[in-house]
């Protein structure tokens, strides 16, 4: 898989993604990181990547030239994401729809917006982190690559492991996890999980994870929205 990623800091993403799961899919030849520096787009002595917004108003938004200059130089087989604050929020199905894409490129915005026509005639969707503002797309784009790369054939030595997370398979939360010491400060680890029956500790699991998902994210008990008709 190749990940593209346009941004005017392609340093950020220099150390992130040579560590854990994301630096190993790389050395393992699972995955390309290809950080697209926007600046190298522009035309002008400052390479100025945005200007005053039409009708006036607070704030710089990032012009859409440079951006779709950058796409056409790439030439990307498969989704351009802008990662933007208005745009649907980011899952785990998301994750495992681009996951298995051979090519994903995102869009990294800055300063207060990124021209509206980056969202309709360049990016092919946009994801959303959630219900809060950051400095720039950098921290979404890099929260977006190791969901995905880490579903990658190869990228975990224990996909089991993955499995049993948060949104893996079911809409819920995972149940609680303890290692040892068995008592750290007087605080044990529930008894079913020491006893060895298999059976107990599945059923034990199971209703945690549903009452944690029931207190803390009912809406994911929720059925599915409608979409093109189909629930």
């Amino acid at each position: 898989m190749r990940i593209n990623i346009v941004t005017i800091f392609p340093d950020f993403f220099t150390g992130p993604l040579g560590l854990g799961i994301p630096g190993r899919a790389a050395e393992a030849g699972l995955v390309e990181y290809r950080p697209v520096d926007l600046r190298k787009y522009t035309h002008d002595r400052h390479r100025t990547v945005d200007d005053v917004p039409y009708g006036g108003g607070a704030g710089m938004v990032m012009k859409p030239d440079p951006f779709f200059e950058a796409v056409d130089d790439l030439a990307p087989q498969g989704p351009v994401v802008l990662v933007s604050a208005r745009g649907r929020r980011f899952s785990h199905a998301d994750a495992v729809r681009l996951s298995v894409e051979a090519e994903l490129t995102l869009l990294c915005g800055h300063y207060k917006d990124v021209d509206q026509r980056v969202a309709d005639h360049l990016a092919t969707e946009e994801l959303s982190l959630g219900d809060f503002v950051v400095s720039g797309g950098e921290v979404a784009a890099l929260a977006i690559t190791d969901a995905v790369v880490r579903l990658l054939p190869g990228a975990m030595s224990d996909h089991e492991a993955a499995s049993s997370d948060s949104f893996y398979d079911e809409r819920r939360l995972s149940a609680p996890s303890y290692t040892r010491p068995s008592v750290y400060r007087g605080y044990e680890v529930p008894e079913v999980l020491r006893s060895g029956d298999h059976a107990r500790i599945a059923a034990w699991r199971e209703e945690q994870a549903e009452r944690l998902t029931r207190m803390r994210r009912p809406d994911l008990l929720e059925p599915w929205p409608e979409e093109d008709g189909e629930v």
